[in-house]
């Protein structure tokens, strides 16, 4: 069974997201769990925290279902002192804030080398503070997203995220999200050679650790690295794409968040997926 959603609005509270996921016809959704362009949030209240578990509990969302998506200041694998300090930091944070809300996911992206430091010394940067958030949590699995490559981030190429998960010490709580417009981007023909993308994927990371996907039409060409998200139907990838997607049983099970850029789209752009199975 295919479990979709959108990134719903977490404005007013967490405990509104569940609410406008269930308005677009969702049975999975994201959020960010605090203002994504600060590195310090306020504390979750005991009434948002309890007024989100049930809230999803009237809706009918599973907390395997959904996936947060941390702030985007956050590098990982930050060369310099300060800003890893502080990126690992707001990453523990959010971490805790999955636990305090029941949460079993956590999607991020692993970082950028900032031309200051080697690509392996970024990706080994980004494993060992991995390794520090889950030394201090409980629960919740860290979900490293792949990126388009643009500029000097890293994690476009699927060999980069075995690297780090290689050196991860508890792989049970570590695990990819694949966004469908990044991984075009970066050059892996998702629409031309669907079946050997993905067949690489699996020889080189293994969908035991597929997490969830983001599903995005793309602006830009093939191996652009440039990460422009399109809505379903307007760009690139083309509907039978998506059709053979929503088709294949490797992705059943598992969180399938539309990060589109028109929101007034979201119920059709669900609506029509369904129809493709």
């Amino acid at each position: 069974m295919k479990y979709i959603g959108a990134h719903v609005s977490a404005s007013g509270g967490v405990e509104s997201a569940p609410v406008h996921a269930h308005n677009i016809g969702a049975n999975a959704f994201a959020l960010f769990t605090k203002n994504q362009r600060q590195w310090v949030g306020k504390p979750l209240t005991e009434e948002s925290i309890n007024l989100f578990k049930e809230h999803c509990i009237q809706y009918g969302f599973d907390a395997r279902y959904i996936l947060p998506h941390d702030s985007y200041l956050i590098n990982l694998g930050h060369p310099e002192e300060e800003g890893i300090a502080k990126s690992r930091a707001a990453f523990l944070d959010e971490m805790q804030r999955c636990e305090q809300l029941g949460l079993k996911l956590l999607n991020f992206h692993p970082g950028s080398f900032l031309n200051k430091i080697s690509l392996e010394a970024c990706l080994d940067r980004i494993a060992e503070s991995i390794n520090m958030a889950l030394q201090q949590t409980a629960g919740v699995t860290a979900v490293i997203e792949n990126t388009a490559g643009q500029g000097t981030n890293v994690g476009n190429r699927f060999e980069q995220l075995r690297y780090i998960i290689d050196r991860v010490d508890d792989k049970s709580r570590v695990g990819v999200c694949l966004d469908t417009c990044h991984t075009y981007s970066a050059g892996y023909d998702i629409v031309a050679h669907y079946d050997d993308v993905f067949n690489e994927f699996d020889r080189i990371i293994g969908f035991d650790y597929l997490r969830g996907i983001h599903l995005n039409e793309t602006k830009k060409a093939l191996g652009s690295r440039v990460d422009r998200h399109d809505s379903i139907g307007k760009g690139l990838l083309g509907m039978d794409f998506f059709r053979c997607f929503m088709q294949d049983p490797r992705f059943d099970n598992m969180p399938v968040i539309l990060e589109t850029p028109d929101e007034s789209r979201w119920a059709d752009e669900i609506a029509l997926l369904r129809s493709f199975q």
